[in-house]
């Protein structure tokens, strides 16, 4: 697998929060469910890494898909995970969620 062939979109906290908002972006959550029960992204749709099987993404209903985590390592290596296995999944949120949080934007807290 040439990993090289392959790229991965760094969106800004901003720009995925808006088209979140207008529909045209569905957020995936990969981070863990003790992560996400302490501090979670609005409206994202929670795949854990460690259990993440293409399949159980949901029907996008025209969306892009956009992978998120905690600082944007896991998010970009899931992007290229799921562009070496034909997916055409390209976006992750920069920074993750600490750049979401330094950005002020909205967090859902206690599960």
């Amino acid at each position: 697998m040439a990993e090289q062939n392959f790229k991965v979109q760094d969106l800004a906290p901003d720009g995925v929060a808006h088209g979140v908002r207008e529909g045209r972006y569905l957020l995936v959550d990969v981070r863990e469910p003790n992560e996400v029960a302490v501090e979670a992204y609005p409206d994202a749709v929670v795949l854990p890494l460690s259990s993440f099987d293409p399949a159980d993404i949901p029907d996008l209903q025209g969306r892009d898909l956009v992978f998120a985590c905690r600082s944007g390592n896991r998010s970009a290596k899931i992007s290229l995970a799921v562009q070496a296995a034909g997916l055409p999944y390209d976006k992750h949120l920069a920074g993750g969620m600490i750049a979401w949080k330094a950005a002020g934007l909205p967090i859902k807290t206690g599960g």
